[in-house]
This record gives structure tokens, sequence and C-alpha cells, in this order.
């Protein structure tokens, strides 16, 4: 039998292939002007089906955004020798577009390989965490070994837009998690592999819409200017950072955040005093606040500029989420520092981030989640790239945890 460290060696330039794959096929969501991920995800199938693996179901969540009509996810089962819980492993299929062309040196949808690593859009977000399970898996498959518990490999849509085509709506419509079962998302780390995320801040997003009196530059006193009482708010909704002011060291940083964003044109006129304004905020709130608690603080501040300002003020919430840590004794979470103890001698750290991923939702549900993975972070950067060993290394690690 061959050894998963010879298995993955051998199929190292199977791996680029995949990767290849992947990012010609382009799967952005509708946000950011694509057609969503079925393209991407009848590729990966047919891999899937022409490397041996039988158990594959489409699980489709309706949008008529695009072509497709629906958002496609991918369940892959290897069964185990029990199925008391089995082992997830969750990456995604969509990737965020490319942002500015000319920042790249490479074509962004034709990876490039070049000193140990692959460029193009997706190849670390997440499809190294995909192809890494992958090939763990396929090392299962070709060698004929049944694993100890039943391996469960879901590749998701809509990650990077909340996922309510994705998990969201694969937790609200199907059965297909045990709160027993161990899930592990490779879509976040560092570059020596150690840190396992266990805790996710609250993550709040308001768009906030003032409006006032249009007026001519020159004559304030005519009207209610929206883009001062909009800056003021914005002002007042970042102090939020002081009553809400706890810090707890498994963040960076360890405190909560508070910060404005975007912000949509107004007028086109610099001699136009504005009468509307949308402006946005990202806020990322440690676990120990409630965000009904953090959003009724928001109205205050919101009452106290209307009555400054005589404006009025509405918003709504395009992302809320909150979810309860991952306990460090869990055993998703002691099992994989194994792992990593054993096959790469690393002693494991678990922190929390700031970020969102699908294992918010999962954690919500009661069922324990890390996110872990051997990464430059690469996610979201022009001219992004994947060092194939780090995806080889995971690989071994995953093959460990499997056993």
């Amino acid at each position: 039998m061959t050894s998963p460290a010879s298995f993955l060696e051998e199929n190292r330039q199977n791996i680029i292939e995949l990767e290849k794959t992947l990012t010609s096929h382009i799967a952005i969501a509708p946000e950011g002007g694509g057609d969503g991920e079925m393209e991407k995800c009848l590729a990966l199938e047919e891999w899937l089906r022409n490397n041996g693996f039988k158990n594959i179901e489409r699980y489709e969540a309706p949008d008529s955004r695009v072509s497709a009509g629906v958002r496609p996810s991918l369940v892959v089962t290897i069964p185990g020798e029990k199925d008391d819980y089995r082992i997830w492993v969750i990456a995604h299929m969509d990737v965020v577009p490319t942002g500015e062309l000319s920042l790249w040196k490479t074509d962004p949808w034709t990876v490039t390989e070049k000193d140990g690593k692959i460029y193009g859009r997706g190849v670390e977000d997440n499809q190294q965490g995909l192809c890494s399970a992958a090939f763990a898996a396929l090392y299962y498959i070709k060698n004929g070994i049944r694993p100890s518990h039943t391996i469960k490999l879901l590749f998701v849509a809509d990650e990077e837009n909340g996922s309510e085509y994705g998990s969201v709506y694969l937790v609200k419509n199907t059965k297909l998690f045990k709160k027993t079962d161990l899930v592990l998302i490779p879509d976040g780390g560092d570059s020596k592999g150690e840190t396992i995320e266990i805790a996710e801040k609250n993550l709040l997003w308001l768009k906030v819409h003032t409006q006032g009196k249009q007026t001519h530059g020159s004559r304030p006193d005519n009207g209610a200017n929206a883009c001062l009482a909009a800056s003021a708010l914005s002002l007042e909704l970042h102090n939020l950072e002081n009553i809400f002011n706890k810090k707890d060291d498994l963040f960076e940083p360890d405190y909560s955040t508070f910060q404005p964003t975007k912000r949509e044109k107004n007028v086109d006129s610099i001699n136009i005093i504005p009468g509307d304004d949308v402006f946005y905020m990202d806020c990322r709130i440690l676990p120990c606040y409630k965000l009904d608690d953090v959003l009724k603080e928001v109205d205050k501040c919101c009452k106290k500029i209307e009555d400054l300002y005589k404006v009025k003020i509405d918003y709504s919430t395009p992302q809320k989420s909150e979810s309860p840590a991952t306990a460090r004794t869990a055993p998703v979470a002691q099992k994989l520092s194994a792992a990593l103890k054993k096959v790469h001698n690393i002693d494991a750290k678990f922190i929390g981030i700031g970020g969102g991923t699908v294992g918010a939702e999962l954690r919500r549900e009661g069922i324990d989640a890390v996110v872990w993975s051997t990464l430059d972070d690469q996610a979201h950067q022009p001219n992004e790239y994947c060092i194939i060993d780090n995806l080889i290394k995971d690989s071994l690690t995953l093959i460990e945890l499997f056993a």
C-alpha cells in the first residue's frame, strides 16, 4: 500500500491540474456580476466521478438571478466502519471577482505555476482546501481503505456573500448534519498551519439611509444636510467601540470593531447639499455580546442624530450573524490537534477570528466546527497564490484526521 506522502507526491501534477480546471470555470455570485457556481460544480462533479468517487449528491438552492436557476452544492461520502459520527470537510466553490485587473501579473483565470506556487483567482480561497480534501479522500479510495468513521466532503456555493444559497440553505432545508459530527473548514489559517480557529466575532453589517432636505450649497439654512448627519452618525456608531469595550485575547484585534466602509453616491455637484445619503458599517463584535443589545445602541445613535440634524434615518442589516465558540476540548479540535502533532510535530494554538466562515451557521445548530489550513492568507488579493507544498501538507493532515 502506498504511503500517504508517496501518494500525494505521485499526484502532485494531478493536484495542479485540478486547480487549473477549477480556476478556469469561473464561479462568481450575482452580487459580483457572475452567474453562480454551476459550471464549476459540473466540472468538479465530473472529475470526482472520473476518479472513482461514487457517492455524490447535489443539492440545489433556487436562485432566479443565475442562468441555471439554482446554486449547487456537492456532498461526497466515503462510508466508514462506523457512522455514529461523521468527519466533514467543508470547502466553498465560489470565488470573488478579480478586482483591478491591472494589478494582476498573470491571467487570473488561467493558473500559472512558478517557484512552487500556482497563481490564479481562487487557487487558495478556497480551492486549496477543496483540493486537499479531495486528494485526502482519494487516498482512501485508490488504496481500498475503509476509514474508521464515515467521511463527508461538502463543496458549497455562496460562501463569499453570506451563504444563503449554500450552508445556510443546507442547514435549514436538509438533515445532512448530526450534532455528533466533526466539522473541519479549511478556509483560514496561517503559514505554519498551527492555528485552529474555534470562534468567530459576531458579524453585523449596517446599511444606513439618511434623509434630509436638498438645497443650494450656499443656503444650508434652507435644507437638512443628509451627508453631514450621516458623517456624524458614522462617528457615533464607531464610538460604540467604547461601550462594547471588553477584550478577549483569543482574537486579533482583541476588541469589538465598528467601522464605516462603503458610501453610495449622493449628488452630482459640489454646490448641492444632499438630501439623501447612504453609507455602510462593518461591525465585528466579540461573542460575549448579543447583537440585539448592540442594535439597541444603534437605535439610540440614530435617534440622537435625527434630533440634532433634523433628518430621518433608517437602516437594514445586510449581514447579521452570531454564533457560540467551539470548545477547545471538543472532539474535532482535539482530533485535529493530535493529527497536526503526529504528522508535522506541530503544537496547535486555538484562536478566534473577525472574519466569517460557514462554521458560524453550524455552531448555531450545536455542531462543533473548526477552521484550519496552512496558507499565506491570499484571499481576495490580486496575484492570489497557493503554495503547492502547503496543499500537500494539508492533505497529509486530513488523511490522518480521517484515519
